[in-house]
């Protein structure tokens, strides 16, 4: 029995933070020229009462409007931003769409590689028989991990929403993962404190780095040229296996979906993996890096454009915070 993805939404929350409105903030820097190297010009942020839950549930709702919620027999929601430690989030998420009691609901924290990991939890559910339609939610505020006087985070992250639909039905057929972790990096994207083991600091000192960007220990930092070394180190060789996996070649897959990153990242890898201008996609000019969310809404994108038709085989890959990594191949 193949496993497939059936349906793809997603939500942005309505607040925008554009280019102009970061600059007004920061006079000293030249917002314009960092813009053109990462290649994002507005996003959307979470409200102050806004979160995670929320645009969960919307996403989820939009889903819905081509799909029945009383199909759906399990609940996988990824965030780095939940509601709450305890209860699940997803727990919560069930209830508020009035899915049905007898499904299943459970929370990952899993960050840029979120959505293929979650993918792939759906996958060996669908195949072992526990489920038949999972919904996957993919839901992140970063924004407000980040310190209003962070200008290199705050240009970079937008806060969304995905929700995707895995069946047992045919649509996009699933194939195989390869999926990989490294915690030596873990501390080249972190946010310190507000967990169990780092409190959070209400007298946390501030510090400025040599970007003069601020932030505390209890905000999120991220060392962006470790991150980089990271990927094109390792994504390359990634990309090689999955293709193995799925015993393709290179010139067999039709397009490549990597993690919206930004666009230096995704032209570097692009020119490793020599890809053509048309095999790959970079589209977060007016939404952001929005973590887990990136590659489904990419993907939707590439379908709602005809970029993508059926009979294509994609790749999509994922790549982050961990460091983790997870990668597969679609045929649509």
């Amino acid at each position: 029995m193949g496993v497939y993805i059936k349906n793809v939404a997603y939500y942005l929350p309505e607040v925008t933070v554009s280019n102009e409105d970061l600059q007004s903030e920061f006079k000293d820097r030249d917002v314009g020229k960092m813009a053109n190297k990462i290649g994002v010009f507005r996003r959307h942020v979470a409200g102050p009462d806004e979160t995670a839950l929320d645009l969960a549930e919307k996403a989820a709702k939009k889903l819905f409007e081509e799909n029945d919620k009383d199909d759906i027999d399990f609940v996988i929601l990824c965030t780095q931003s939940p509601d709450y430690y305890l209860p699940t989030t997803a727990c919560i998420l069930q209830h508020r769409l009035g899915i049905s009691k007898n499904a299943g609901a459970i929370d990952i924290n899993q960050g840029c590689s979120g959505f293929v990991y979650s993918l792939s939890l759906a996958k060996g559910l669908v195949e072992a028989g526990v489920s038949k339609n999972v919904l996957l939610v993919m839901a992140e505020t970063y924004s407000k991990h980040i310190n209003e006087g962070d200008l290199g985070n705050r240009i970079i992250f937008g806060d969304a929403a995905s929700a995707i639909l895995v069946s047992h039905t045919q649509t996009m057929q699933v194939g195989n993962f390869v999926l990989g972790t490294d915690g030596e990096g873990a501390n080249n994207l972190i946010v310190p404190n507000g967990g169990l083991r780092n409190r959070f600091d209400s007298a946390c000192e501030v510090t400025t780095d040599q970007r003069n960007d601020r932030r505390t220990d209890n905000d999120l930092f991220m060392n962006g040229s470790e991150i980089f070394y990271f990927a094109g180190k390792q994504i390359p060789s990634v990309v090689e296996q999955t293709l193995a996996a799925n015993n393709l070649t290179k010139g067999e897959v039709d397009f490549y979906l990597f993690h919206q990153a930004n666009k230096y990242m995704i032209d570097f890898l692009a020119k490793r993996l020599k890809l053509s201008a048309d095999q790959y996609y970079f589209d977060i000019e007016d939404i952001g890096n929005t973590v887990s969310s990136t590659i489904p809404i990419a993907l939707k994108r590439c379908l709602d454009k005809g970029i993508i038709q059926k009979g294509d085989k994609v790749l999509l890959c994922g790549f982050g915070v961990g460091y983790s990594w997870g990668s597969v191949v679609v045929e649509i």
